[in-house]
Order: C-alpha cells, then sequence, then structure tokens
C-alpha cells in the first residue's frame, strides 16, 4: 500500500469541527440512509463470497460476484463524494480563506487521482 494514504491530512482541508475530530461538515439523510442500505447489501454479498470460495465453487463465478461487490463499493464512494462536494467541499471553496479554498482543492484532486477512477 502506497505509503501517502496514510497520511494525515491538512486541517484547512478537513471537515472538521473545532476539536479536530474529521466529521462531515453536513450528512445529507438522503445520502447516509442509501449508502448504509448499500453497505448492508455489500456486506451479504461478502458473505455469500464467503462461502462461495468456502463450497470450492467455479472461480469465474466467483471473480463474477467480486466484480460485483467492487462496483456497489463504487456507489458507495460516489455517493460520499457527492455528499463531500456539497457540503465540505463547498463550505471550504466559499470560505473566502485562500488557504483552505486551495487545501481542499489538492484534497478533492487527491481522491478522485487515487481512489474514484
Amino acid at each position: 500500500m502506497p505509503a501517502n494514504r496514510h497520511r494525515k491530512h491538512p486541517a484547512s482541508a478537513a471537515c472538521a469541527c473545532a476539536t479536530g475530530a474529521r466529521k462531515a461538515v453536513g450528512v445529507d439523510p438522503e445520502i447516509k440512509a442509501a449508502n448504509r442500505h448499500r453497505l448492508r447489501r455489500i456486506e451479504g454479498q461478502i458473505r455469500g463470497l464467503q462461502k462461495m470460495v468456502d463450497e470450492d465453487r467455479y472461480c469465474p463465478d466467483i471473480i463474477t460476484q467480486v466484480a460485483s461487490v467492487q462496483e456497489a463499493l463504487r456507489g458507495v464512494a460516489r455517493n460520499l463524494m457527492r455528499n463531500h462536494l456539497r457540503h465540505c467541499a463547498a463550505k471550504a471553496l466559499r470560505s473566502g480563506n485562500p488557504q483552505q479554498a486551495q487545501a481542499m482543492y489538492d484534497e478533492l484532486l487527491e481522491l478522485i487521482y487515487a481512489h474514484l477512477r
């Protein structure tokens, strides 16, 4: 795993409260509900994958199910990005603080390059 994945994000780009805890500025309840539902479904898919491996199922069938889980996780990531853009990024970019805005641009680019391919 690349070392930069464990790098601490700059506080100026964080969706954090004054205590330093990294929490979202705002969470859209519909997006949160959709993510929770999708994650529960993914959890079931993972259990199904474990069972397929335990039962020595045909490898292409398992690979097909792995691809399905990966796509479902990408859907969660897209929803999280949507929420981040609507709340955290919008707040930072509208703040009038050039350092905070630049840090958010950098954070968004890092997210896109590293995770949302």
